[in-house]
């Protein structure tokens, strides 16, 4: 279906031949559907597309999300048929079962049932997404962390106390067992399904629990038995191919899984760390559709990105992105450089760790332990005829000057930096030993970001805020009653917190000839944020500010994630 559907797509001009091409790379990379290529790269509607296939089989299509659907019919369907084909049966009439389908052509999947099931089949064309979103909700595989813990069988899973002498056989033996392996499979998934960032297992004295970071924040799911603490901890640390005799000591490893028959890959990043009362583990999830590559969507407004677009586009120099860890720094540059990924251009990134994996990018993974780490990467690179390169984070005083280096011999350099906002990043790395003239001359933009949570789309009100308070945080006096105020009230789709979902805020500090002057000259970091804002720099708190006017977040994620004007 897949070739057929994309020559009919480029044929009726719902997408292009470059957008089919660039769909089809994607599904090749991913192992999935063309239509979930078209559709995750927005080239197209998900229910238009649905409507097209509807029109060219001539199948009826169902809107998923607004259709319930009766377990009695999903029982008539074995589990391992329904993954298998991805399909999800809708209605029943007599001895007719009604299915609904993303791929009406695979007519294998209507013979399988009819065999299986005794009914006469009948198509319907659903999007893929709504239809893997229905298995997730109907069959067992997503039962809930609550009901694995309430099914949860611990006998005969013994704790390996700290005092004990560690027989490795017996550990790895208890990871196989299938209550701890049906708990580690469940909270990988039920992590992916609620769209966290990370997972965190965190052993105390008396209780052992489990976190998800969700939106930026933390939300406590359950508390597993502690006499299972281990045998988690091994499986996941066998799961990651580390060692699992090794306590002592921090490790750090990778997961790679497939959810789901004809799912896409997800990693998982793991880091396990000695404690007090045994190791705390912290999965990342690295989806790749988490990876927002359009620069337009990441939150920038018109002008900022219009600065930061201007400086990435420049020959050499360089451009520094400034935050905290987890506030969208990476994925910042990895917009910029997939924006300037062309076939004649080279770019090369050192990265610790690489996060993903950009086609036509040569990405170096940065090993300290065997020497490799940004400093070397870097003068390599330098012999490697490089038009970009990308650095993960500037740490010390010998990356930096070597970043520097290149910026100022024909390279533009892109890299980030832990500051709390573009300005002091100067004073950063002045303190750094970097001379004035230096940093003057090779810098050509500073951008500092963070990520506030959005309110929910289904449950979002207006909300009155007193004048005052909104003058107190920095809203103009004259625009405090020309806006509506939104806040989210709650609901399933949220988790019931009115959030869902992230945007970036920025904060683009130019580097003018005035600010320049000023780095000269000697300025402090007050000065130079008031020249920058004499030169139209939008602070973080300002542009979070207008994402608070526009509805998109609350004056809470304002104060939470800014600090006020100085």
């Amino acid at each position: 279906m897949a070739e057929r559907l994309g020559q009919l797509l480029v044929r009726e001009n719902l997408i292009t031949l470059e957008q089919l091409e660039k769909a089809v790379e994607e599904q090749k990379a991913s192992g999935g559907r063309l239509g979930a290529s078209l559709t995750k790269l927005g080239f197209i509607d998900e229910n238009e597309l649905s409507n097209f296939v509807s029109k060219q089989y001539g199948v009826p299509s169902i809107n998923l999300e607004e259709h319930e659907i009766d377990p009695e019919l999903v029982n008539l369907i074995p589990e391992d048929l329904a993954q298998k084909y991805q399909i999800i049966p809708v209605n029943r009439s007599g001895s007719t079962l009604i299915i609904a389908t993303a791929d009406p052509s695979n007519l294998s999947a209507a013979d399988a049932i009819q065999f299986r099931t005794g009914y006469r089949v009948e198509l319907m064309v659903a999007s893929e997404k709504a239809i893997k979103s229905a298995l997730e909700k109907h069959y067992d595989a997503t039962e809930t962390m609550t009901e694995v813990m309430e099914d949860f069988d611990d006998t005969g899973i013994e704790v390996v106390e700290e005092d004990e002498e560690l027989s490795i056989s017996e550990l790895e033996k208890s990871t196989e067992e299938a209550p701890v392996v049906k708990l580690v499979n469940r909270f990988m998934a039920d992590a992916l399904s609620k769209e966290a960032s990370d997972i965190h297992l965190e052993p105390y004295e008396n209780f052992f629990r489990i976190r998800y970071r969700i939106d930026g924040m933390l939300y406590e799911i359950s508390r597993p038995p502690l006499k299972i603490r281990d045998a988690i901890t091994s499986r996941i640390k066998i799961m990651a191919q580390l060692n699992i005799a090794e306590r002592r000591l921090p490790q750090d490893g990778k997961i790679r899984l497939k959810m789901g028959k004809g799912g896409e890959p997800m990693d998982f990043r793991v880091s396990v760390l000695p404690t007090l009362f045994g190791e705390k583990v912290v999965l990342r999830l690295l989806g790749k559709e988490s990876l927002q590559q359009d620069m337009g969507k990441l939150g920038f407004d018109a002008e900022q990105v219009a600065i930061f677009d201007n400086a990435i586009k420049q020959p050499y120099g360089m451009v520094l992105v400034t935050g905290p860890s987890g506030c969208g720094k990476t994925t910042t540059l990895y917009s910029a450089i997939s924006e300037l990924n062309e076939i004649d251009t080279n770019i090369s990134t050192a990265e610790d760790p690489v996060e993903y994996n950009i086609y036509g990018i040569n990405q170096v993974h940065m090993r300290d332990a065997i020497g490799l780490n940004f400093a070397s990467s870097l003068r390599s690179f330098l012999r490697q005829d490089p038009d970009i390169i990308m650095v993960g984070e500037i740490r010390d005083f010998e990356t930096v000057e070597i970043a520097i280096k290149a910026a100022l011999t024909g390279h533009l350099v892109l890299s980030t930096l832990h500051t709390n906002d573009a300005p002091s990043t100067i004073t950063r790395l002045l303190n750094m030993g970097v001379e004035p003239f230096l940093v003057a001359s090779s810098i050509l933009l500073i951008c500092s970001q963070r990520l506030v949570r959005k309110v929910c789309s289904e449950c979002k009100e207006p909300f009155d805020i007193p004048t005052k308070a909104l003058i107190d945080i920095g809203v103009p006096p004259e625009e405090a009653t020309k806006h509506a105020w939104y806040k989210g009230k709650g609901c399933d789709r949220c988790n019931n917190t009115g959030y869902k979902g992230r945007v970036a805020v920025f904060e683009t500090m130019a580097m003018s000839r005035q600010i320049k002057g000023a780095v000269l000259s000697g300025a402090s970091t007050g000065e130079i944020r008031r020249t920058a804002m004499d030169q139209g720099m939008k602070t973080l708190r300002l542009s979070a500010i207008d994402k608070m006017k526009e509805g998109i977040t609350t004056m809470e994620e304002v104060l939470r994630v800014t600090a006020a004007e100085r």
